[in-house]
């Protein structure tokens, strides 16, 4: 039976086909964009093309696929334009995503760009009590992505993520993508067992391990608390190796999606490379 890791798969030629691609590189998870991630806009789906990509999510047999929104939104965006593509942008998604059976939209909350945490947090909160009344037939969860907190960056503590979850009439739509690069880039260090530990305590007084339902497994390029967001292959970069062998031994994310977000390389060699390298860190007798 295939473990709960994956990767990021592409859609190119059509939906239908990442399913089957996370199955050739031996994913038992995988993520994916429902549209072109460069792009506002995004086609809807027919009928066909749903049924196709759901008896090719079946003939894969993963045991998830989670969505990520495209980058372009940002919810804590001021009234105006980009709000208003990004609020739109969403609804789409969010009605994809209920087409296609995906109940995981993982997303990042938004950047303030100058104008104050606790305004960009109320934004997102006001953007999300909308979109949830707005699309009644997505019944699925929002994943907050932890963020390395670059820029104005919104999501970098867990007090953050808590303050949004806190702020919407919806509290219970919501979960929480731990991103290993992005927490490790923001100053959470798992890298010693004493220091997984701690984050995970922390994270789970905080928050709540109840709603962490996705990782991506991500190497930082750059240092603890650095907070810049650059990816690296698994062990090659300042987080080393320790940190991810404590997570896929840790018997409370077994069946929680672990998904590669490092760089793909020439053909995406890269996610077998990887893939590879975190089974091994899994002790035999667990």
């Amino acid at each position: 039976m295939l473990d709960y890791l994956g990767a990021h798969m592409s859609i190119a030629g059509g939906l239908h086909h990442a399913p089957e691609r996370g199955a050739q590189a031996g994913c038992g998870v995988i993520q994916i964009f429902t549209q072109n991630s460069n792009q506002w806009r995004g086609k809807m789906p027919g009928d066909a093309d749903i049924a196709l990509f759901r008896e090719q999510w079946q003939t894969a047999g993963l045991h998830d696929i989670v969505c990520h929104d495209i980058y372009l939104i940002n919810l804590a965006a001021a009234p105006g334009e980009v709000r208003d593509k990004s609020l739109a942008a969403f609804r789409e998604e969010m009605e994809r995503c209920a087409r296609l059976g995906i109940s995981k939209i993982v997303m990042h909350p938004g950047s303030h760009l100058g104008e104050g945490e606790e305004t960009g947090i109320r934004r997102i909160v006001e953007a999300f009590d909308e979109l949830f009344a707005a699309v009644p037939d997505y019944r699925g969860e929002v994943l907050l992505e932890t963020t390395a907190g670059q820029g104005t960056n919104l999501g970098y503590t867990f007090e953050q993520l808590r303050a949004i979850i806190d702020g919407s009439t919806c509290p219970d739509r919501f979960a929480v993508c731990y991103d290993t690069c992005h927490t490790f880039a923001a100053g959470y260090d798992i890298t010693t067992r004493e220091g997984y530990e701690r984050v995970f305590a922390e994270f789970d007084r905080i928050i709540g391990l109840e709603r962490l339902q996705c990782f991506h497994i991500n190497d930082s390029k750059k240092g603890l608390g650095c907070r810049v967001d650059r990816h690296e292959q698994i062990g090659q970069g300042a987080m080393g190796l320790e940190g991810f062998r404590f997570l896929m031994n840790d018997p409370r994310f077994v069946r929680i999606p672990k998904i590669l977000e490092t760089p793909k390389g020439d053909n995406d060699e890269m996610d077998a490379v990887n893939l590879r390298t975190l089974r091994k860190l899994v002790d035999a007798a667990a």
